[in-house]
């Protein structure tokens, strides 16, 4: 039981958090934090505003697992067991990162979505090796913890460029689209080991892929133009969704 009150006491403030960060009480949206960092035309790795979206899906995906936790077969489930203090701890990071931002640090908050990034690191390998209970949990706990994940894998790129440029990283007399091609071959490379060892999971190569995609229309409908970004951007959501549903594909053979 305290592991399910831990869950859901940090499942309101995450939700808190977000509110405050888009600024529903008068506060600054995150895009307008921190001198405009985070906004979709302050780096090639920035995403265009729509892709933000999908935390709508996220934090609705997130507050289903918080009630499911507490369902009779959840309280003395292995699995919950497991993945619950890590969900609570993702929870946490996450109302950080948006304060963090909000008090204009960028640098702190890449180390809190670093953290972010590892916790969610280590809930999907867990979940990876076990089962879920029905089709309910896969949709309510792997599903939205997938989703969270590849989300998460895009917007940590777009937050280290925003922290080297705001701190006047001049990337080495190199072409910024040099650097975002190599950040994106990164992701790229990413996506296709979240599938294999999620052996062709759908959720992280849906959240990872749309990021990459609003990366690609933001470069070619923003202020920041970049053609050959938008083209490796998408490149790169091609990559992730081809191999994971290649990954899929050989599991089911398999199974």
């Amino acid at each position: 039981m305290i592991r399910q009150l831990t869950v859901t006491v940090s499942f309101v403030l995450c939700i808190a958090g977000s509110v405050i960060g888009v600024g529903v009480f008068g506060g600054t949206p995150i895009a307008e934090a921190a001198g405009g960092a985070l906004s979709a035309d302050a780096t090639y790795l920035a995403p265009a505003s729509p892709a933000f979206s999908i935390w709508s899906v996220i934090y609705a995906g997130l507050g289903a697992y918080t009630i499911y936790q507490w369902l009779p077969a959840q309280r003395s489930s292995v699995r919950q067991r497991r993945l619950g203090w890590l969900v609570a701890a993702s929870l946490l990071l996450n109302a950080a990162w948006i304060l963090s931002v909000q008090a204009g640090s960028i640098p702190l908050s890449v180390v809190v979505i670093a953290a972010l990034l590892v916790v969610l690191a280590l809930i999907f390998k867990r979940c990876a090796r076990t089962r879920p209970d029905n089709w309910l949990g896969a949709v309510v706990v792997d599903g939205t913890l997938g989703l969270y994940l590849g989300w998460v894998c895009v917007a940590i790129c777009a937050n280290i460029a925003s922290a080297l440029t705001s701190g006047g990283f001049d990337g080495f007399g190199l072409d910024p689209v040099v650097w975002a091609g190599a950040v994106l071959a990164a992701a790229a490379a990413v996506g296709v080991g979240l599938a294999l060892y999620g052996r062709g999971r759908l959720a992280p190569a849906a959240s990872l892929a749309w990021g990459l995609s609003w990366i690609a229309v933001s470069r070619v409908n923003g202020e920041l133009l970049s053609t050959e970004t938008a083209v490796m951007a998408a490149v790169a959501a091609a990559v992730v969704v081809i191999a994971t549903v290649g990954a899929r594909v050989a599991e089911v053979r398999r199974s």
